[in-house]
């Protein structure tokens, strides 16, 4: 597994190993100044050899590839944004488990619920958790208690009174 950073960091810490090298240096002295495997400054030599300094470029690494296609993430999106009613569920709430089984069901690729969350965030949705509210809400009763009420019942009748950063009690000094 390579060091992290970007490639600039990367291409100059090989870089630095091969000049070491070059002053004369062993193997296992430049990997242990350069905090890496002798078995690394050695490939990085042989490369160096063979193609000379662009074979010390650090190459794209791209992973696994995409099981849907850009196409296919924003007609994703677009069955997200009709609702979970649209899709046949019993309420407007999408869960990654609902969201599996839609991309199963329309683009016959399955993925974990887990990795759903990944895919979505790459997609440029975020976590939202629903703001349960009481079905007999009445505003106007909720401003006249925040008025009237609240300031009755609160701790302090000013509001938020600054204490004392002391952790002991002035009276006890």
């Amino acid at each position: 597994m390579r060091l992290r950073g970007s490639a600039d960091l990367l291409e100059d810490r090989r870089r630095r190993a091969l000049a070491l090298l070059d002053d004369g240096l062993s193997l296992h002295e430049v990997g242990r100044r350069i905090r890496c495997s002798a078995s690394s400054v050695k490939r990085w030599r042989d490369a160096r050899r063979k193609g000379g300094q662009n074979a010390l470029k650090v190459r794209f690494s791209p992973g696994r590839p995409p099981r849907l296609s850009r196409v296919e993430g924003r007609r994703l999106v677009s069955v997200l944004l009709k609702g979970a009613l649209a899709a046949g569920y019993a309420n407007q709430l999408w869960t990654t488990a609902r969201v599996a089984d839609v991309i199963a069901k329309t683009f016959r690729v399955r993925y974990h619920r887990d990795h759903v969350g990944r895919l979505l965030h790459a997609l440029g949705w975020s976590h939202q958790k629903p703001q349960k509210q009481a079905l007999e809400r009445n505003k106007t009763e909720m401003r006249r208690f925040i008025r009237e009420e609240w300031p009755r019942v609160k701790k302090t009748p000013h509001g938020w009174v600054p204490t004392s950063s002391s952790p002991t009690n002035r009276a006890s000094s």
